[in-house]
């Protein structure tokens, strides 16, 4: 048997998109700014996409920009807020859990003279409100915050603390990174009170080389990639038709029965958690039910190095990851982990496991006993 669980890195383009890609690139592959009918048949799909993605998010089909993925997605909404705004101050507020695209992001700001604050995260991986009211002040331009943490699966209060940002000082701009929500919850930026969300295509069964930006109406945001202004000056370039048909048609396919498909994930993901529970030092870094993400399970096995347990399950036909699969090749210790307190010694001993609707329930248990069948030989040849 095969099972692939590592989704939150990348997941199987589906049917449908790979249709429609094809399509694109071998059809109607005109330019979307050519003047003629091949350039005109090309931008229906952009239009297209537009539409699918702002009927999900209940939002303007003009609020919606392609990019090439989630990381320019998150570098736009970071640099080009923080540049836009930057005579109102230099306070930028985000947390020690985000994806390597906006902590990097972050680190070039501070760089550049802006003043970065970091909110620490409990053992669950949650921001703590009052941490936030601490750090926003006079100065505070900016806040971005993750949906959903891309290691441990925690949902953030998004809800809570777009309220609170907006009552405290409404210019303010609030950013979410939703790459690993979308297409997992329900989001509705108007009602969470977020100015800018990002979003990854591979992560929802599109294709790389993917991605979409939400900017409110009138929010503060200056471009970072300049050229023949395509997407209204907000992102030049020619636009990747194949891509975006892409991601519009995963968009739309992610939302369809999204409730049976959130139940399904949950049902593998606190399956396997109790499978876990069950085992001798090991630690479940996350939330069983709706408190944590539907399709994440962190995991630490005391004794055995994240890598060898990667490599020895591949062996096996089972595929995850040894942190964020978006970090290098070689996996670091997590700041996720280290910001949520975990044990040092488990640090080095942290495997991530998630899933989509693909997956089933005869793989989860097919992992359960090769996890049995292989933790004692791993821990007896570490003990050596």
């Amino acid at each position: 048997m095969e099972a692939y669980f590592d989704n939150s890195a990348t997941t199987v383009v589906t049917e449908n998109v790979k249709d429609i890609v094809v399509k694109v690139m071998t059809q109607d592959y005109g330019n979307p700014s050519s003047m003629h009918m091949v350039g005109v048949n090309a931008e229906k799909y952009i239009k297209q996409a537009k539409e699918n993605i702002s009927k999900i998010l209940k939002t303007d089909p003009k609020e919606i920009y392609f990019t090439s993925g989630g990381t320019e997605s998150n570098n736009l909404a970071i640099i080009g807020s923080a540049n836009a705004n930057k005579r109102a101050g230099n306070r930028i507020i985000t947390t020690k859990i985000e994806h390597s695209s906006v902590a990097a992001t972050m680190k070039y700001l501070e760089e550049q003279g802006f003043e970065i604050v970091y909110l620490p995260v409990d053992n669950k991986g949650i921001v703590a409100m009052e941490s936030l009211k601490n750090a926003m002040n006079e100065n505070t331009i900016l806040v971005s915050v993750m949906f959903v943490n891309n290691e441990v699966g925690a949902i953030e209060p998004i809800e809570e603390i777009g309220k609170y940002i907006k009552s405290v000082k409404k210019d303010v701009v609030f950013h979410v990174d939703a790459i690993q929500a979308f297409g997992k919850l329900d989001i509705k930026p108007k009602k969470l009170n977020i100015d800018i969300l990002t979003v990854s295509g591979h992560k929802i069964h599109g294709p790389k080389g993917s991605g979409f930006i939400y900017i409110k109406d009138k929010t503060k945001i200056s471009p970072i990639i300049f050229g023949g202004g395509q997407q209204k000056g907000m992102r030049s370039g020619t636009e990747n038709v194949p891509g975006i048909a892409g991601i519009g048609e995963a968009a739309r396919a992610a939302y369809e029965n999204l409730d049976e498909k959130v139940d399904k994930l949950i049902s593998l993901k606190d399956r396997l958690i109790d499978i876990l529970n069950e085992m001798e030092d090991v630690t479940v870094n996350s939330q069983k039910g709706k408190q944590g993400a539907p399709h994440i399970v962190s995991a630490s096995f005391k004794g055995v190095r994240s890598e060898v347990l990667l490599h020895a399950l591949e062996e096996r036909g089972i595929y995850i990851s040894a942190g964020s699969a978006c970090s290098s090749n070689r996996p670091a210790v997590s700041a996720t982990l280290k910001a949520m307190n975990i044990d040092k010694d488990l640090l080095e001993s942290t495997v991530r496991f998630s899933f989509s609707t693909l997956n089933t329930m005869d793989e989860i248990e097919y992992c359960g006993e090769q996890l049995n069948s292989l933790l004692p030989m791993l821990r007896k040849y570490v003990r050596r």
